[in-house]
């Protein structure tokens, strides 16, 4: 089967908050469920949350990647905070939080009765767990496990969500190019392994769907003030360079990443 190679325009549309509607307290973070000026529902991901704008980013690239590999990931839009929220939540914490929060902040949208993955009754197709391994393998995602899938079943398919503890690289500029060379041996929990039975025909997929330029592009959508830090070790553009640099060496080495995997199982 043919596949062209993916270079479309990748475009993130832009929404307000207009209501807060409820917390989700089984977030570490404490994402919520939001509505938009569209009048959709999306769950928020706030930059003044724990770790800050580094779990937006690794939300934002994390899901695209996933997107332009076929996978299914809920839209995802950049949202606009305004500080009218925190002046009535009565919630300290949650007041505290949408305060730090005011700007732009990243939502998904909300899949309605959608039910967490369940890896003994759930839908997953064996190639689509396969690619979902190698992407989780390429961002180095360390939350993908049979305690907190991050994954949803909805209308009979898989759908990924929650990618904000990935490239733990970021954390460290100092160190980050150590992470260049490295391989992904955590991949022996992820999951969907055990379904993962076709990795090198997936690893071939995502040659042909994701290249530098796909990369780059991604890169680009993140927003400057996502990229800035009291203390700055390196600029932003110095920043966007490393993601670009880290992933790109990942996808050189996805089929180094498909035989970790495959001893792995």
């Amino acid at each position: 089967m043919l596949i062209l190679q993916a270079m479309s325009m990748i475009e993130l549309r832009t929404t307000e908050v207009v209501q807060y509607l409820q917390p989700l307290r089984e977030g570490g973070s404490l994402p919520a469920i939001v509505k938009g000026s569209d009048d959709f529902l999306y769950v928020l991901k706030f930059r003044g949350a724990g770790q800050g704008t580094k779990a937006l980013i690794a939300e934002l690239i994390g899901g695209l990647l996933a997107q332009q590999m076929g996978l299914k990931v809920p839209e995802l839009v950049f949202m606009n905070l305004d500080d009218s929220f925190s002046k009535t939540e009565p919630d300290e914490e949650i007041q505290d939080l949408l305060k730090f929060s005011v700007g732009l902040n990243l939502g998904l949208h909300f899949l309605s009765r959608a039910i967490t993955y369940d890896p003994l009754v759930s839908i997953a197709d064996s190639l689509s767990a396969s690619k979902v391994v190698l992407l989780d393998s390429m961002i180095t995602n360390i939350d993908r496990t049979a305690k907190n899938t991050n994954l949803l079943n909805w209308n009979k398919e898989l759908w990924l969500i929650d990618h904000g503890a990935s490239l733990y690289f970021h954390h460290n500029w100092k160190t980050w190019s150590s992470h260049l060379n490295r391989t992904f041996p955590i991949i022996k929990d992820h999951v969907l392994l055990d379904k993962a039975n076709h990795l090198m025909e997936a690893a071939q997929e995502i040659q042909q769907l994701i290249n530098r330029d796909t990369i780059q592009e991604i890169v680009s959508l993140i927003p400057e003030d996502w990229l800035q830090e009291a203390s700055m070790t390196l600029s932003t553009d110095e920043k966007r360079a490393a993601y670009i640099t880290f992933l790109s060496s990942k996808l050189d080495k996805i089929e180094i990443l498909a035989k970790e995997a495959l001893d792995a199982k």
